[in-house]
């Protein structure tokens, strides 16, 4: 059993609360154990004032980390998985996935509207291209507008009305116990999910089997499977987290179901795919997910971006 754990974070609130969320769970497990969280402030969080799609790169939010993993001034490093890249550096692995949260994105509202009641040229305000390209799907007339920050600065931008609403992941904001701002829950046939948002990555060096072999009791087997076929579908669609690509895979029965979608960036086009295989199987999931899209022209519209 390890004597000591180091967890490397980010320092937002939102990546404190689920670092510290974690280091309880392992204190729980490893009484014995002395547990500590340090804060590396990753590029992302240093570029704060541009947005991500014009930052450009993998790992905006997760490089300092896994750079401070390989060097071992850290054990183990808490993502917020929709921000790993779904190549990770050599010797490193994702050691659990713990059960993952409400995967919806939500609106904030200034006024307490639903999205449908919004007004024409209402502003509403997201740092995800994925974001932006469904809102303009599903309402032409609303102003789209770039929107950094963390989760106490975005909500307190609607409140003083530099937007009229925000888009944000609900995880976030049930974790930070935050819940009482949310206007409307957006359901998947409006907003689809980005692929692992929700879900929480412990990633560990490869060669630590002592603590991968206590982190594999913070396992949860389904979020893990539900994961991994959005994550294979984005590798397959060669998409990063800032490329407007949509997945939400669920378990019905013995089948995972995956629910998968890519945008053009200004709305016009949306291709969208619903595929489904045995639970045990979700990488063949995600692949097929990903060649029905490529069939129904995706290609094309992932182009432009590059």
């Amino acid at each position: 059993m390890p004597k000591s754990i180091l967890i490397g974070s980010r320092g937002s609130g939102l990546a404190m609360c689920q670092s510290r969320q974690i280091a309880e769970a392992l204190r729980g497990l490893v009484p014995d154990a002395e547990v500590a969280i340090t804060v590396l402030r990753t590029t992302g969080d240093k570029i704060a004032d541009v947005p991500l799609s014009r930052v450009g790169g993998k790992g905006l939010f997760t490089k300092e980390l896994e750079e401070a993993l390989l060097a071992g001034t850290i054990d183990l490093a808490v993502h917020s998985m929709k921000d790993l890249p779904t190549e990770l550096p050599e010797g490193l692995c994702v050691g659990a996935v713990p059960t993952r949260e409400n995967p919806y994105d939500v609106l904030v509202s200034r006024e307490g509207l639903a999205l449908d009641q919004l007004p024409a040229g209402a502003r509403i305000g997201t740092s995800s291209l994925r974001r932006a390209a469904q809102l303009r799907a599903y309402r032409t007339d609303l102003e789209v507008v770039p929107f950094r920050g963390n989760v106490d600065t975005r909500l307190r931008k609607v409140r003083e009305g530099d937007v009229d609403a925000a888009v944000l992941a609900g995880a976030g904001l049930h974790r930070l116990g935050l819940m009482d701002a949310v206007t409307q829950v957006l359901p998947d046939a409006i907003m689809l999910p980005a692929p692992a948002q929700g879900a929480l990555a412990i990633e560990v060096c490869e060669d630590n089997a002592a603590l991968r072999a206590t982190l594999a009791r913070l396992e949860d087997p389904e979020s893990r499977m539900a994961v991994t076929a959005e994550r294979v579908f984005l590798a397959a669609m060669e998409g990063g987290c800032q490329v407007p690509l949509g997945a939400l895979a669920k378990r019905e029965g013995d089948r995972l179901v995956l629910d998968a979608c890519v945008c053009s960036l200004d709305g016009a086009h949306i291709l969208r795919c619903t595929v489904d295989g045995p639970q045990d199987s979700p990488r063949e999931t995600g692949i097929r997910a990903a060649e029905t899209l490529r069939r129904q022209g995706a290609d094309t519209l992932l182009d432009a971006l590059r």
